[in-house]
């Protein structure tokens, strides 16, 4: 007898008892379901909500990679020093690299994944409904846009918090207004805020300030973002230039430093029809619109430089995509089918507001200067009303037609009586 005919029989004996939901979730995460329609018109398809989420994965997967040897080589790098002539499979693609990440960033996927899963079978438990697979993508989110020595008992916290508020108490997967894994950031940066900003919490062991050789060491992992955020605009093209941002060779949230990486997994996203490609290009665009007024403002010198907004205003327009979450939050938040707009044109409005107000939000924000999260979940509540108005806009349309559609044969078939009449 084969693993899917022992689970299939074991599936059997716990029908109707109180772990059925529990057990039904490990068989059908590794299996298609058994159950299949018997009335009714439906639309069949190969894959379900699981090989959906499962695709999610497979993009946020490079992310996870690069982010546990840019964790290694960051890590590193502040205790003894950056290369001055870099080289991706010497000084990057390492095995003291990658395993330096691998134990540091996998404690943060195992607690994500435990104890968000467990919140979920608790909740399909008490309620006695099947679980729901949302949080097989929010689990893999997570741990990518937090900072890497964030302690595991405060992931945990908000794990919790993100599951049973964002989600569980507006009905579960497919009814939360708000995306879970924006939830959790939120949560994690107004309760503890000091593990989640400044140049102490994007490399491993800066925190700490301990080198190998175990002397107390300030240990500075700013991020770029951080240094523009305090005024330090001379800096950065000394200390990053413009391949480390795109390529993603600098500190950060574990998956959001990559850019280029972010860009082919939303790529994948869009070829496989997962992901609106309008809400990326429109969220594209509205930041770019943002970062040119800002720079146009500081052209025309109605901002002094020693002014607090000055070094983010005067950051070039397009550069704000490289660095930060932005893009990742374009590609793989904002994109969320249940917590973004759904018709069309809502999706551009959507989409730009989004893009638009997470520049605004970093520079109008020092303390703050990642507002693409902030600016995410603002829009989360409003792409109901934007959906709204979009619909409400189109059935006026209709009704204008349909009224044309009943006066202009009345009046053609007066002028043709006319003619009649005439001749």
């Amino acid at each position: 007898m084969g693993l899917k005919e022992k689970l299939h029989e074991t599936k059997l004996k716990f029908q109707g008892k109180k772990m059925a939901p529990a057990f039904n979730a490990i068989h059908t995460f590794l299996y298609a379901p058994n159950e299949t329609t018997h009335s009714g018109a439906h639309v069949r398809g190969a894959d379900d909500l699981k090989r959906t989420m499962n695709t999610v994965i497979m993009a946020l997967v490079p992310c996870l990679i690069f982010g546990m040897f840019n964790t290694g080589y960051q890590h590193f790098g502040a205790i003894n020093g950056f290369p001055e002539t870099f080289s991706l499979f010497d000084h990057f693609l390492t095995w003291d690299n990658f395993w330096m990440g691998l134990i540091t960033i996998l404690p943060l996927v195992i607690v994500s994944y435990g104890v968000g899963l467990a919140v979920e079978f608790v909740f399909a438990v008490i309620k006695g409904h099947e679980v729901e697979e949302g949080y097989l993508v929010t689990g893999m989110l997570v741990p990518l846009i937090v900072p890497v020595d964030l302690p595991l008992w405060m992931l945990a916290v908000a794990v919790v918090f993100g599951v049973v508020i964002g989600k569980e108490v507006f009905g579960g997967t497919g009814m939360n207004i708000l995306n879970p894994a924006l939830t959790i950031r939120a949560f994690l940066f107004f309760a503890y805020p000091t593990w989640m900003s400044g140049d102490k919490v994007w490399v491993h062991g800066a925190v700490d300030g301990v080198t190998q050789s175990g002397t107390a060491d300030a240990i500075s992992g700013e991020t770029v973002l951080g240094y523009l955020a305090q005024g330090n605009t001379s800096g950065i093209a000394d200390k990053y230039d413009l391949a480390d941002m795109f390529y993603g060779f600098i500190p950060g949230s574990v998956g959001e430093t990559s850019t280029l990486l972010i860009l082919l997994g939303g790529l994948f996203l869009i070829f496989s029809k997962i992901a609106s490609w309008r809400i990326m290009v429109s969220a594209v665009i509205g930041s770019l619109a943002m970062g040119l007024i800002f720079n146009g403002i500081v052209a025309a010198e109605w901002i002094p430089e020693y002014s607090k907004f000055y070094s983010l205003m005067s950051f070039e327009y397009w550069q704000h995509l490289l660095v930060g979450g932005l893009a990742f939050g374009i590609v793989f938040m904002a994109t969320d089918p249940v917590t973004g707009a759904q018709t069309n044109r809502g999706k551009w409005v959507y989409g730009f507001l989004i893009g638009f107000m997470s520049v605004m939000i970093r520079v109008f924000n020092p303390g703050y200067p990642e507002g693409v999260f902030l600016a995410i979940l603002l829009m989360n509540v409003f792409a109901p009303t934007i959906d709204h108005y979009v619909v409400r806009g189109n059935v006026k349309r209709r009704l204008k037609r349909l009224k044309n559609a009943t006066i202009y044969p009345k009046v053609s078939e007066g002028a043709e009586a006319l003619k009649t009449e005439t001749v």
